[in-house]
């Protein structure tokens, strides 16, 4: 018989149960009840599980790997997370049994509260739902903090729960290290990661450390830092994908191959680490590898939230080289079906006209850059600058030198600030013949950009805050990728708060997307979290009466 207060704990939480067996979910729901618990709902497969998440709220879910057709456990986990239907504060439990290392370490990988392993007792259970569910009680504000991008109060909260004593301090030290580092306070996250190592040697902590040291620029300590923890801890699998991209950013593209594919050895079932084997092998020419990997990310993500079209692409262009035109358009036609989105119509559209140029069909090649240009009438400037310069390219050797300007300049605009992306867009006016006109065009965008940055920040300069947010969020329209564009954009708007002497919570909202959009294009950008301050610094408006 359990004692009251666990029986307390127990009823006041909701449960998942996500089983594709009939007994094993009476099981579990007979042990929960055992242990108080009154709300508990079921779902027999990924689908059911999906379908609950978006419309409960749940404190724990327990969660089988293998859940017959359709999506598997950590396929449910990944959407959940990505898509928010769970937060900080729910519990998700593995409960499996697969043991092998593979399947393990994939599942961990995610970051579940635990992971079961089949057959175990109704004390098991017990004990350790438990164990995750006083570790999750702490989050709850924490979670809401994170949730409004507020990660001033999400760090506070943390210090505070630090200093009652009431628990769990190595996981709030570590929540808060990686918020610091979210929030651009990267001296103060070096401080206290340096302060853990000093007293433990923790692999994760060196991970965040050397974390600090990429977003500072400093990638040869955080390369050592990582090898560091590999050659320690082999099954650490954070450390492996940093460590490949720092590679790749110093021009190292064997190193970079070697640590993807040591870390895949160990743990397989990483789609996103599989693409980016993919990406790499077919920038070194190793197209087996490469077809190899791309295939296994598409595999991974047949059920996924992961799924992306540029395995598809990828594979594709693979197929194309290696002279396999019948598979090449197989694939691309899988994209078209797969994905509802210009950009992955554009690409895909691309690969198949340069498929019809390789084999000598002009006038299939000519056909389909019609259809290009069509497509990206209007989208230009949404384009990432990779689908950008490959589509001008194609339309710009199909005879239609207007319209890939016409791309190549909105490349610029987004990117006016990056010097290897105006070099690739140079080079497709040199492989045209066209090389003084790329320059022209480059010269005459940069100044359009720093012309309307200009004017935004005099027209801030003399008190007409108002006007320079309006010309700023014009210029954002035209250009959504520019990082320039959205920090002024924040400051203006941030002015003008400090100017009201309060934050407008609406206004608060659109700075804190600009800086997240910031942050994903550019992590360890500075500005960004000295906005977040002067944000935090303010007190939030009154609402009307």
């Amino acid at each position: 018989m359990f004692i009251d207060g666990d029986h307390a704990i127990f009823s006041s939480k909701r449960f998942l149960v996500v089983d594709d067996f009939q007994g094993m979910r009476t099981m579990f729901r007979e042990m929960l009840k055992s242990c108080g618990a009154k709300e508990i709902d079921v779902a027999t497969n990924g689908k059911e599980a999906i379908a609950l998440l978006e419309v409960n709220k749940y404190d724990v879910v327990l969660c089988d790997y293998n859940l017959g057709a359709g999506k598997n456990g950590q396929q449910v986990m990944e959407e959940a997370k990505v898509r928010n239907l769970i937060g900080l504060a729910t519990a998700w439990i593995v409960v499996s049994a697969e043991k092998t290392t593979e399947m393990v370490l994939g599942a961990m990988e995610y970051m579940p509260d635990d992971y079961i392993i089949k057959p175990f007792t109704e004390a098991i259970i017990r004990s350790r739902l438990l164990a995750a569910i006083s570790r999750k009680e702490l989050l709850h504000d924490v979670e809401k903090a994170i949730y409004e991008k507020d990660y001033a109060s999400a760090i506070t909260l943390c210090d505070e729960k630090l200093k009652s004593g009431i628990g769990h301090a190595g996981d709030l030290i570590r929540m808060k290290v990686g918020l610091l580092i979210t929030a651009g306070r990267r001296k103060q996250a070096k401080e206290l990661v340096e302060k853990v190592l000093a007293q433990r040697d923790v692999p994760w902590a060196k991970v965040d450390l050397a974390k600090v040291h990429y977003l500072e620029g400093e990638l040869d300590l955080a390369r050592d830092l990582l090898l560091q923890v590999t050659e320690e801890n082999r099954t650490y699998m954070g450390a492996y994908d940093l460590l490949a991209k720092i590679f790749e950013e110093k021009g190292d593209l064997e190193e970079a191959q070697s640590v993807l594919v040591c870390s895949i050895d160990l743990s397989p079932n990483s789609a996103t680490r599989q693409k980016a084997l993919g990406d790499i092998a077919q920038k070194l020419g190793d197209l087996d590898l490469a077809e190899k990997a791309f295939r296994k990310t598409i595999a991974l993500t047949e059920h996924s939230v992961l799924k992306v079209p540029s395995a598809y692409i990828g594979l594709a262009k693979i197929c194309t080289e290696k002279n396999n035109p019948s598979e090449a358009m197989r694939v691309l036609g899988e994209v078209q079906k797969t994905f509802d989105c210009t950009q992955s119509t554009i690409h895909a559209k691309v690969i198949e006209g340069t498929l019809y140029r390789k084999n000598r069909d002009m006038k299939a090649a000519q056909q389909t850059a019609k259809e290009v240009v069509g497509l990206v009438k209007g989208a230009a400037s949404a384009l990432p600058a990779s689908v950008a310069l490959e589509a001008a390219e194609f339309i710009m050797g199909n005879g239609d030198a207007a319209t890939a300007a016409e791309l190549l300049k909105a490349v610029v605009l987004n990117n006016h600030e990056n010097e290897a992306v105006l070099e690739q867009v140079r080079a497709v006016f040199k492989r045209a013949d066209m090389e003084e006109d790329g320059e022209k065009l480059v010269t005459a965008s940069l100044r359009e950009v720093v012309d309307c940055n200009n004017q935004a920040v005099h027209l801030a300069q003399a008190g007409k805050l108002e006007e320079a947010i309006a010309m700023l969020r014009d210029a954002r329209k035209m250009m959504p990728g520019n990082k320039r564009i959205l920090l002024n954009l924040s400051y203006a708007l941030i002015l003008l708060m400090q100017k009201n002497g309060s934050r407008e919570l609406a206004m608060d909202r659109e700075v804190r997307d600009y800086l997240e959009q910031v942050r994903k294009l550019d992590p360890g950008n500075e500005q960004c979290g000295k906005y977040r301050n002067a944000l935090d610094a303010m007190p939030i408006a009154r609402a009307a009466a």
